[in-house]
């Protein structure tokens, strides 16, 4: 087996010095997502009209290329994409609980078919570390399952939850980067 290499990363001294303002992030971040957590159906709810907003913002700039574009090859490329951003912009921003609904049953077949390809995989396999391979297969697919187990409802929630849960975990380590700023 060969040896394990790290990469030793130089923080400008620039950087320290606002160590604060990450703190801050860090922590508006990770309070938003106990917030998020804490109000999953209106945290889910919220996702779905940010991205539908996004998306039609990405469809206006689309279009804008494809008549920048003017008659090269592309101009067709750039106005299907701009019509198929718009389309599921509008759809998520005007009907935001049914695109909750459809979305989480996506992610429920997702986690169940990754789930149990990871889990069969560091079965058959042994890669090293097979054992938290496979513990993380078996968990993905387990949540796979529970989300497809309670659809349509967990459509309602679960959005929102995940969410939530990734705030957390970005906050923390935005606090973890400041506080390690601190003493740069």
């Amino acid at each position: 087996m060969g040896t394990i290499q790290t990469f030793v990363v130089a923080m400008p001294q620039d950087i320290a010095h606002y160590w604060g303002w990450f703190l801050a992030f860090g922590i508006t971040l990770a309070v938003l997502g106990v917030v998020a957590v804490g109000r999953a159906f209106t945290a889910t709810l919220a996702t779905m009209v940010f991205f539908g907003w996004l998306l039609l913002l990405a469809s206006g700039i689309e279009i804008a290329q494809a008549i920048l574009v003017g008659a090269w090859a592309g101009f067709f490329s750039h106005l299907i994409t701009a019509i198929l951003f718009g389309v599921v912009g509008a759809l998520l921003v005007s009907k935001p609980l049914a695109s909750a609904e459809t979305l989480t049953l996506f992610m429920a077949a997702f986690f169940l078919v990754g789930g149990l390809f990871r889990l069969l995989v560091a079965v058959f396999v042994h890669l090293p570390g097979w054992g938290w391979q496979a513990a993380d297969g078996a968990i993905t697919l387990g949540l796979g399952a529970l989300l497809l187990a309670q659809w349509p409802v967990s459509g309602l929630w679960a959005i929102g939850l995940f969410v939530g849960i990734d705030l957390i975990f970005f906050g923390t380590s935005w606090i973890a980067l400041a506080l390690e700023l601190r003493h740069v």
